[in-house]
């Protein structure tokens, strides 16, 4: 439990960014902040990641909550002194959720980060996204920095010739 505080920070900075930006701009309207690189521009996802369509917008919203179980079941199995693959866990929980809290609440989820060069752009996202990303890669490094455990095999001693 000594992440647990990072679901509700998730949620105020992805939830307060995502209010602001629907109360400050225009929706499909940009505004350049370092030159074309990135911009915010604000959207509404109906789709997955990356505009992906699943079909039925409850559909998406199933989808998520079928994750947020599993992630779950991850926290609750993921080994105690392992704390970066629990802060990862954490952090997913929290973007997964904040994305939820607008399919409930908008039945699409508000994006707004636009970065690129050019007609060379990434999907607009917002702050959810990143931590869901950030939470991926750090159970990425947490997974590569575990110790195989030894094979049954590897445990029984070769016979000696004599």
């Amino acid at each position: 439990m000594r992440w647990v505080w990072v679901v509700p920070l998730t949620l105020i900075l992805d939830q307060a960014s995502k209010y602001a930006v629907r109360q400050s701009m225009v929706r499909g309207r940009s505004i350049h902040v370092i030159g074309d690189v990135f911009q915010l521009t604000y959207i509404h996802n109906s789709g997955a990641a990356f505009g992906l369509n699943l079909g039925n917008p409850w559909l998406h919203t199933l989808v998520a909550v079928v994750a947020l179980v599993a992630l779950g079941w991850l926290l609750r199995t993921a080994p105690r002194e392992d704390q970066l693959m629990r802060l990862a866990l954490w952090l997913v929980l929290g973007g997964a959720l904040g994305n939820i809290i607008d399919r409930l609440y908008l039945q699409e989820v508000v994006d707004f980060l636009d970065v690129g060069l050019g007609e060379w752009r990434w999907p607009v996202f917002n702050l959810a996204d990143t931590f869901v990303t950030i939470g991926i890669g750090l159970l990425a490094w947490a997974h590569s920095r575990q110790q195989p455990e030894p094979s049954a095999s590897a445990n029984l001693e070769e016979p000696h010739s004599s």
